[in-house]
C-alpha cells in the first residue's frame, strides 16, 4: 500500500463510497461485485475504481473480482472503522443535539462518549439521546481524552468560538476534529480537519440550479 501521504484526498473520500455500496450489495446478498459493476453503482468508471484501490494493495481475484465481504471488511481496515473508536463532541446547543441523537456514528463504529460546552447553564444537563451524558466543562476535556482514549472530536459552536474550541481540542489530545463551524480553523499540519459548511453546500446547489444568490 502506498503511504497515506501519496494517496489523493479525492480516492480515499471514494473509499468510503466503495464501502457504503459494497454493503448495499452484501445485504442483497452478493457475493462478489466487478470493478465495472462497482463503478456503475456510483457513476465512475471501472478504471477508476480499480485506480483508487490500486493506492491501497491489490483485492482482485482473477476470474472472480472483488469478493463482497472480503473488500467491506480490508476497506473497513483501512479506514479504522473495523474497531470502536471513542469520540467528544464540543458544543451541546441544537446542532449538538441532533449529532448526539445520530445513530450513524455507532453504526460506523464512532460511539460519542463526552460532550463540552462552555456555558455555564448547560454543564451538569443530560444530553437528549442513547446514552444521556452529562455536558461538561472545557477544563475537564483533558481527563476525559486520557481517560477514554479519544482522539477524534466533533465541533459544533459558533463561528466566533471554534478557533478557541478547537485549541482546548488540540491541547487535551485530540488528532483529529470534525468541524461543523462556519469558520476556517487553524492548526498544525500533525492535526487533521475536516470541515462541513451545511450553507455552503446549500450554495452550491443553488449555483447548480441557476438560481442567482443576492
Amino acid at each position: 500500500m502506498a503511504k497515506s501521504d501519496n494517496i489523493p484526498s479525492p480516492a480515499v473520500r471514494r473509499l468510503s463510497l466503495y464501502l457504503r455500496q459494497l454493503e448495499v450489495f452484501h445485504d442483497t446478498d452478493r457475493r462478489k461485485v466487478s470493478s465495472r459493476e462497482l463503478g456503475e453503482a456510483l457513476g465512475l468508471s471501472d478504471a477508476q475504481v480499480r485506480k483508487d484501490l490500486a493506492y491501497f494493495g491489490q483485492f482482485g481475484h482473477p476470474g472472480i473480482g472483488y469478493r463482497v465481504s472480503e473488500l467491506i471488511q480490508r476497506v473497513r481496515q483501512i479506514l479504522g472503522t473495523d474497531k470502536k473508536s471513542n469520540v467528544l463532541l464540543v458544543g451541546a446547543g441544537n446542532l449538538g443535539r441532533a449529532l448526539i441523537a445520530y445513530r450513524g456514528f455507532s453504526k460506523r463504529g464512532f460511539e460519542v462518549v463526552a460532550v463540552f460546552d462552555n456555558d455555564p447553564k448547560l454543564i451538569g444537563q443530560k444530553m437528549d439521546g442513547q446514552n444521556s451524558m452529562r455536558i461538561q466543562s472545557l477544563k475537564d476535556m483533558p481527563k476525559m481524552v486520557r481517560q477514554h482514549n479519544i482522539r477524534l472530536g466533533i465541533l459544533a459552536v459558533p463561528g466566533t468560538a471554534a478557533q478557541s474550541a478547537a485549541d482546548t481540542m488540540i491541547a487535551a489530545g485530540i488528532r483529529g476534529i470534525l468541524n461543523f463551524a462556519p469558520t476556517t480553523l487553524q492548526a498544525d499540519t500533525a492535526i487533521s480537519v475536516s470541515s462541513v459548511d451545511l450553507a455552503v453546500h446549500l450554495e452550491q446547489l443553488s449555483f447548480q440550479l441557476g438560481v442567482t444568490i443576492t
